[in-house]
C-alpha cells in the first residue's frame, strides 16, 4: 500500500535509474516542458489523468501510485531549511546576495507586487563555452501587483 506522494517519487527515481531514462525523454511522452514535468515527476505539481497514465506506464508504476500523481501535493520539497546539497544551496546562496536587487529592479519596473511561481515557466539549457560550459536559467513569471482594497 502506498500511503504517501513521497513514496511515489522514491518509485519514480528508483525506476528512472533502473530503466535509463532521461527527462527530457519523459516530458516529451507527456507533451510539457522537461522543467515542469521533472517538477511533478518530483511530487511538486499535479498530473491530469492522461499524464499520470503516461508518467505510470514509463515508470512501470502500479494503479495506486498513477492516482496518487493526480493529487494536489503539498508542495516545497527541501529537507531542511537552508539546503546542504550543494548545486541546491548555490541557489539560497544566490537569493541571499542578489533577493534585494531583485527585489527593488522588479518593484522599479513593475511597482509594488510579486513574480507569480503560479503563472511561471522555466528553461533550463546548456551554453556552450570555452573556459566551460554555463548553465542558462531563464525564469519567467507573470507580475502580479498588490491591490488596494
Amino acid at each position: 500500500m502506498i500511503s504517501s506522494r513521497e513514496q511515489v517519487t522514491q518509485m519514480i527515481l528508483a525506476a528512472k535509474v533502473a530503466r535509463g531514462l532521461k527527462w527530457s525523454q519523459v516530458a516529451e511522452a507527456v507533451g510539457l516542458s522537461k522543467e515542469w514535468t521533472t517538477a511533478a515527476c518530483l511530487g511538486q505539481m499535479t498530473l491530469d489523468k492522461a499524464q499520470a497514465e503516461v508518467v505510470g506506464g514509463l515508470f512501470g508504476l502500479p494503479d495506486e501510485a498513477v492516482a496518487w500523481l493526480q493529487i494536489v501535493p503539498y508542495k516545497g520539497s527541501l529537507p531542511t531549511a537552508i539546503p546542504t546539497d550543494p548545486l541546491i544551496y548555490r541557489w539560497y546562496e544566490l537569493v541571499n546576495v542578489y533577493g534585494t536587487t531583485i527585489k527593488e529592479l522588479i518593484h522599479e519596473e513593475f511597482g509594488d507586487g510579486i513574480m507569480s511561481a503560479i503563472d511561471f515557466s522555466m528553461d533550463i539549457q546548456r551554453q556552450p563555452d570555452p573556459k566551460g560550459d554555463r548553465v542558462n536559467v531563464v525564469l519567467s513569471g507573470k507580475f502580479l501587483p498588490y491591490k488596494t482594497y
